[in-house]
């Protein structure tokens, strides 16, 4: 199992967001770590984060909490908010934080 820095159930969601649709985590550049959110990085990592780069968008760099397969940034930016593996929902107002993870 691929551990989720922040996470306070199998599925990924932390103290931050703990809706039923928050179940992605997101590699962040930076550490090649695995974070539930912005929030739970930036209280555990000892440096900033790093966005991801339009260039990089092929690397697994998120993960559903539901199935823990990995896909590409590109993959989930494109997936419509279900994910293409297990068709568990993933939140749409995570778009809102995209400019925390993604340069585009």
């Amino acid at each position: 199992m691929i551990n989720i820095k922040g996470a306070i159930d199998k599925e990924g969601r932390c103290k931050h967001y703990q809706s039923p649709v928050d179940i992605i985590a997101i590699k962040f550049k930076c550490c090649n770590t695995y974070y539930s959110c912005i929030y739970c990085h930036l209280e555990n990592a000892a440096h900033l984060p790093e966005k991801w780069d339009m260039e990089l968008f092929n690397q697994k760099a998120i993960l559903c909490g539901e199935c823990m397969e990995e896909m590409s940034i590109s993959s989930y930016l494109s997936c419509d908010n279900i994910c293409p593996h297990c068709s568990s929902a993933f939140n749409p107002k995570c778009k809102n934080h995209y400019h925390f993870y993604f340069n585009e």
